[in-house]
Formats: C-alpha cells, structure tokens, sequence
C-alpha cells in the first residue's frame, strides 16, 4: 500500500511525456482491434471466391452456423461456467419455430425476406431460454448440468408426441426460394446462402463480443470464479446465471433459425444429444477460456465432421480421442495453447522453439499413423468381419489379420513413441530457453 500511495504522490511531477504514452498505446490498439473485424469481414467476403465449390460453400456455411452456436455456449461454459448438456434445445426450438414462420409466409404471401427469418429463431430460443433457465439456473455445478440434461431429455421426448409441431421422425421441409427476394437474390444458389450466413455469423460475433466488454460481461466472469465473493459484494449469481442463459438461448436459436435456411429442414435431430456434444467438444477443443477458441473450435470441429465421415465409419472415435488429449494435455484448447506462445512472440524468442517444435513432428506422425492403422484394422475385423480380412486404407491394399500389417503397424507406434521421448526433450530445454529470455525483458509466461 505504501508504494501505491508513494506512485501515486510524486506522478504529478513527472512529466507530461510520459502520460501521453498510454493514450498512443490504446489509440494503436483500438486501430488493431479494428483492423482484427475488418479483416474477418474480409475473409468472409473473400472466402466464396477462393473456395469455389460446392461441397466447400456447404462447409462454410456450416462452420458459420457452428461458430454463432460455439459462442453461444461459450457464455455459459467459458464465461460464466456453466456446463450444460441441453444447449441444443434452443438450437432445435429455433429451428422449428424458423420454418413455421417460413412456411406461414409462403402461404400468406407475405413481403418478408428470409434474411430476418434468424431473428425468428433468435426470440423463440431467448424465450424459451427464459422459461428453462428460471428453474434449471437456481442451481449451479453438477446440479446445474442434470437439469438441462432432463429438459433436453424433455423436449426430445416431447418431439415424438407433438407431431403437429415437430413434424414426427421426418419433420418439416420449407422452400426458401419462395420468399421475398432481396437484390434479385431469392437465396437458391449455396453461394447466397453462404453469404446470409456469413453476415449473421459476423454481426453475431461483434455483438456477443461487445457482451464480454461491458460491466455484465465482467460480471459474468466473476460468478464463474467465484460466486460466493460475487455475492459478497451485492450481486446475486442467480440473475447473472440467468440473464447469461437466456442471452444464449438467443444466439443459439439464431443459429437454429440459420440452420433452418441452410438445410430448409427441422428434424427432431437439432436438439438431440449428438447436437449438444458436438457444440461442447467445438468450444472445450478450441478453448472455452478465450472469445476466439470456439471459433478454432467450430472451424476445425465442422471441417473433420464434414471430412472423416466421407474417409472412415469410426470418425466419432476420433472425436473422443482428441477430446481427451485436449483434456489432458492442452486444457486451455487450441487458443490457450496461441495464448501460451505470445509473450514468447512478443519477446522475439519463438525461435528458439521451433528446432524442437519441427523435431516433433516426425514422431507425431509416425504416433499418428500407427493410431489410424490399428483402429482401423480393429474396426474391420470386427465390423467388418463378413467381408474377409482383406481391407484398404490409402489406396493400398493387405491383408488386415496379416503378421506383416500388425508388425508395421506396432513398430510405427513404439518408433514414434520412442523418438518422441527424444524430441520432447529438445522441445522442453527449447521452451525453457526462450522463457528465460522473456522474462528478462519483462514478459511473463
């Protein structure tokens, strides 16, 4: 305290230089945060005309809806920690309420484009949000966690029941050529709806993260340390967990709404319990502790999902699998792990790391391809069995029950286990290297 109180006696005598320097850094800043937006506008804008095809603007145009849904369950795991295993039911209760609007009106004629359609999406999931949330958010922790289980379970049950609404097993199909057109755009080709996609993803994007900017956003973080401090000093979690809740019913449902548009399809699937994993391990994966991680993880989590399941059947396997080394090795995610890198990029030592860094590939790839061959062998042995033991992989064809495939296979996993344990080595006296150097310039790590 009282070097506090000695600062800030003599920082009137100190000269106006000096103080003049902060506000030139903050002006810096504010021009690279808006260069950070104008950019992602741009790679937005631009992506279409690099990535022409159409399975690429499919893609796309789903890693647009799974960025607004990672987000939005970003509120609630990263911001306010609260872990839900139901958060696809206001993705699936937007959806529906999206193509009931559509379809009423196409058959009123009404003029209204189906560019405002998500903002349908976007109220039936705050509302609903608002009514779930009023019971399943007096309770926190696990207690918080089995009771947005239970409502999914709720919901999805009640889909079978409610046909009416929710269409049965084959739910409800729309036409979104069929409404108002905008620009001579009536939203048919995948190219425009890519580009729908794309400026809801960024208009939701800049909104959610002017969210974790202002005093509630703060707050949030707050309850999410510590709760009990966060009452202490006159604020009640309860309806900072609400309001976060419900804020990310919202944005889910205007990626339900999006979803709507893209598939011109609701089906009981939206809200079920693969929807919600799939969300989790896109936010957890990419770093549920940074605004940018669910967006690592929405791009990567779509990109494998849309790639593997066309390579092999046991693609959710390998979900699991990077879920748990993510767990074990990078809690953080993909952005914690950047996160980790910067001060060390800052200092100008990232050098340092990169002799170890490229020495660890070689054993990563050999662990990797002796993975992908023993799970693979298994599967069709097991699955497979009735087709015979031949199988190919890569364009290359053995024999699956063969002592020469399980000997490569076994020898590549130790080989790589082995040289592993050399590089990481290397990698470690690199990390500690450059450490040293930040911290003699003042960086911590």
């Amino acid at each position: 305290m009282s070097e506090i109180i000695s600062h800030s006696a003599v920082a009137p005598a100190t000269p106006s230089a000096p103080i003049a320097q902060p506000s030139a850094q903050s002006a810096l800043g504010r021009i690279g945060s808006y260069g950070l937006w104008i950019g992602l506008a741009a790679i937005l804008l631009t992506a279409p005309l690099v990535f022409r095809s159409g399975t690429a603007l499919t893609v796309m145009s789903l890693m647009g809806i799974m960025i607004i849904f990672a987000l939005s369950y970003n509120m609630l795991l990263g911001q306010t920690g609260m872990l839900s295993f139901g958060h696809a039911v206001y993705f699936g209760l937007g959806a529906y309420f999206t193509i009931h609007a559509m379809n009423a009106v196409i058959d009123s004629k009404l003029a209204i484009p189906v560019v405002v359609m998500p903002l349908i999406g976007g109220v039936a999931g705050l509302v609903f949000a608002m009514l779930f949330g009023w019971v399943s958010t007096k309770r926190s922790g696990t207690a918080f966690s089995m009771i947005s289980l239970g409502l999914a379970e709720l919901v999805g049950s009640s889909s079978l029941i409610l046909r009416s609404f929710f269409g049965g097993e084959e739910g409800v199909s729309t036409n979104r050529a069929k409404l108002l057109r905008i620009f001579d755009w009536n939203f048919g080709p995948q190219v425009q709806v890519y580009y729908l996609i794309a400026g809801w993803c960024l208009l939701c994007i800049v909104l959610m993260y002017a969210l974790t900017r202002t005093p509630f956003g703060r707050m949030c973080n707050a309850v999410r340390d510590n709760a009990e401090r966060t009452q202490f000093v006159g604020y009640n979690p309860r309806v900072v967990r609400y309001i976060a809740f419900s804020l990310a019913g919202l944005f889910a449902g205007i990626a339900g709404g999006l979803a709507t548009i893209n598939f011109e399809l609701a089906n009981a699937a939206l809200f079920g319990a693969t929807q919600s994993g799939n969300v989790l391990l896109a936010t957890y994966i990419g770093g549920a502790g940074f605004f940018f991680g669910p967006i690592l993880g929405a791009v990567l989590v779509t990109f494998l999902q849309n790639m593997l399941s066309d390579v092999t059947e046991v693609w959710q396997l390998y979900f699991g699998l990077m879920f748990i080394a993510t767990v074990m090795y990078a809690p953080g995610g993909l952005a914690g792990l950047i996160m980790m890198h910067r001060p060390l990029w800052r200092a100008g030592a990232i050098a340092k790391l990169l002799p170890g860094y490229l020495l660890m590939i070689v054993p990563a790839a050999l662990v990797a391809v002796g993975a992908i061959l023993l799970i693979e062998m298994i599967t069709h042995l097991s699955v497979k069995a009735a087709e015979g033991p031949v199988m190919k992989m890569a364009g290359i064809t053995f024999n699956a029950a063969g002592v020469p495939a399980w000997s490569l296979c076994i020898g590549t996993l130790a080989a790589g286990v082995l040289i592993w344990r050399f590089a990481s080595g290397v990698a470690a006296r690199g990390w500690d290297d450059a450490r040293a150097v930040a911290r003699e310039k003042g960086l911590t790590v």
